[in-house]
């Protein structure tokens, strides 16, 4: 417990306002889980530090408008901004971030009037089914859900990274975020590494 106190606080410190609620509830396995997987304490740094540096901008531009996903350096954000002066200086801002290997950038503009607007899922509905998309890997025979992040989005998009055993696992893995209530489609960004 010791450890996770001040590394709680490290995430906290970190996170928007806003944003630190939900890492208040998911810091202690997410901490747990990253200590048990399948790559080396240095790379979990390295996502660690530019998870950081990509809240900071949020703080900067004052914003919690996205959501961020990260494994082995492959950074994805999705969300939705309705002020595209924002937009485009965050776009701008995510992609000065050093040690990026591939960002995969799934954050839209979206008008304040746009119809769009009527059929797109709050906040708090696309945080739910993220999470309940990453909740379904958890004790699937042959998946290694410690591997494996899950974000979904405005428009009913879930989102998987992460990083396979096998061709195997990593099908039943987007079968089961596909397996979800209102999930409309799964975008997959998950490597296989034997």
């Amino acid at each position: 417990m010791r450890l996770i106190v001040p590394a709680l606080a490290a995430i906290l410190a970190a996170a928007p306002a806003s944003a630190q609620f939900m890492d208040i509830l998911t810091a202690p396995k997410t901490l747990i889980d990253r200590a048990i997987e399948a790559r080396s304490t240095s790379d979990i740094a390295k996502d660690n530090e530019i998870v950081v540096k990509v809240n900071g901008i949020m703080a900067d531009l004052g914003t919690v408008k996205a959501s961020t996903e990260i494994y082995e350096q492959r950074l994805l954000i999705t969300g939705v901004f309705d002020d595209k002066a924002l937009y485009d200086r965050f776009l701008r801002d995510v992609k000065a971030v050093k040690d990026v290997k591939k960002l995969y950038w799934h954050v839209a503009y979206v008008a304040k009037d746009d119809a769009k607007r009527k059929r797109m899922l709050d906040w708090a509905d696309a945080t739910a089914m993220g999470v309940k998309a990453q909740g379904r890997l958890i004790g699937t025979k042959g998946v290694a859900d410690v591997n494996f992040r899950t974000t979904a989005d405005a428009f009913g998009t879930v989102y998987i990274i992460g990083r396979a055993r096998s061709g195997e696992e990593a099908k039943k893995a987007a079968a089961r975020v596909q397996d979800g209530t209102g999930v409309k489609k799964v975008v997959n960004y998950v490597d296989i590494h034997p």
